[in-house]
């Protein structure tokens, strides 16, 4: 069954789905994060957070990808630059400047020695272009992911011009071609230091925009309705399988270019399923709510729970018995307060007050009514957490 038609795609305003997602690339990523810092000591729960999320550092390709896709899907012909730039800074940098303030704070307070150049490339978001072991991962570490994803928003209306003129061939060829450019990436590292080998595979915002640009080509796809895929449920069961495979057969090299294929069909079978209003698990209200937070979540939840094992003793060493899961579980409720707090007071009204106002639409790409009721939650322009307008009309919030 495929995911598309010949004809254009009905186009829609909201895509909630996509905004669940987020959750489980959010998700992905804690998991990791509490792998790694080895919070569980119990061998046998240890095991099976390490089995869960051994691959839990794709979450951010699946941010990545999925930052592709929405931004084009709901980019409008004759929208300014300036525009798009400015809603994208009101976006990312409230949230960002708030978490590297208290970064600084927690470090002043352990007596932790703040490399000016670091701590100035971070609050400007340039830390990834910088190959220098430790500073792309300095103040608040996760930012290294918005340094790239600032890459993105600048390059995208340079380049969107050409991606709706592009034949659809050679979008296909893009979709097709990045999994197997990220395989190249291995070999690759020989034409760099071999202390800066991890940051040229993981960090350059360079070669982490081919995930972006995979979503932006199958975007446009399916903006067209010449994309091909499966439909939610089987998409969502190779998604799984494909995990399962790669976690235990899959060498790393490969196992970042199979995933990237897995993503890019579960979003875009999410979003075809919004679109035509199937069924889809990812509308749900909590959900959506979720992955409306995930932002905030994804900036503060290393900070919460290296300070708190910190100021505790227990970083790195691991918790005894059924300890560890249960502060694991606490860490996550804590972290989801405070996003929830955080997309409440500061980005959303920040937003509101920074972002320019949204022009009329105009050409054949304005987006019409959603064909799918959504909560009142979904009413956000897909993964920016800002308010659309639909039916002629605005969201009240």
């Amino acid at each position: 069954m495929t995911s598309a038609t010949a004809v254009p795609a009905p186009r829609a305003s909201r895509l909630p789905s996509l905004t669940g997602l987020r959750w489980v690339a959010a998700m992905l990523v804690f998991g990791y994060h509490a792998a790694t810092m080895r919070i569980v000591g119990q061998p046998d729960a240890k095991a099976v957070v390490d089995w869960l999320f051994t691959l839990g550092l794709s979450g951010v390709q699946f941010f990545f990808i999925l930052s592709g896709f929405v931004l084009v899907w709901s980019a409008r012909d004759g929208e300014r630059r300036r525009d798009f730039w400015r809603r994208r800074l009101a976006k990312i940098y409230p949230n960002h400047v708030l978490t590297w303030a208290a970064a600084l704070l927690v470090m002043w307070w352990f007596a932790d020695p703040v490399v000016p150049r670091a701590a100035l490339q971070n609050l400007f978001l340039v830390q990834a272009w910088d190959p220098t072991p430790g500073y792309f991962y300095s103040i608040n570490t996760v930012s290294w992911s918005l340094s790239c994803e600032l890459f993105f928003y600048l390059c995208l209306p340079l380049v969107l011009p050409a991606v709706r003129r592009a034949p659809a061939v050679a979008l296909w060829a893009v979709v097709v071609a990045v999994p197997l450019l990220i395989v190249a990436l291995w070999p690759g590292q020989s034409l760099v230091p071999a202390e800066s080998a991890w940051w040229f595979t993981q960090i350059f915002p360079v070669v982490r925009s081919l995930e972006f640009w995979m979503g932006v080509a199958a975007a446009e796809l399916m903006r067209r309705g010449r994309w091909r895929g499966p439909g939610l449920p089987l998409a969502s069961l190779i998604f799984v399988a494909t995990w399962v495979v790669a976690a235990q057969w899959i060498r790393a090299e490969l196992w970042a270019a199979i995933l990237s294929a897995a993503y890019i069909l579960l979003i875009t079978a999410a979003a075809d399923a919004d679109v035509r209003g199937r069924p889809s698990p990812w509308r749900h209200r909590t959900m959506v709510w979720l992955g409306e937070v995930s932002f905030a979540f994804y900036l503060v939840h290393v900070l919460v729970m290296v300070t708190a094992l910190r100021l505790t003793g227990h970083l790195g060493s691991g918790l005894p018995g059924w300890w560890g899961p249960l502060v694991v579980l606490g860490f996550l409720a804590v972290n989801l307060v405070l996003a929830g707090l955080l997309h409440r007071f500061v980005e959303t009204p920040m937003m509101r007050r920074l972002s320019p106002r949204r022009r009329p639409a105009t050409g054949p790409s304005a987006p019409r009514a959603a064909t799918v009721p959504a909560p009142r939650a979904a009413a956000d322009d897909l993964t920016t957490g800002r308010p659309v307008e639909y039916a002629g009309r605005r969201d009240p919030r």
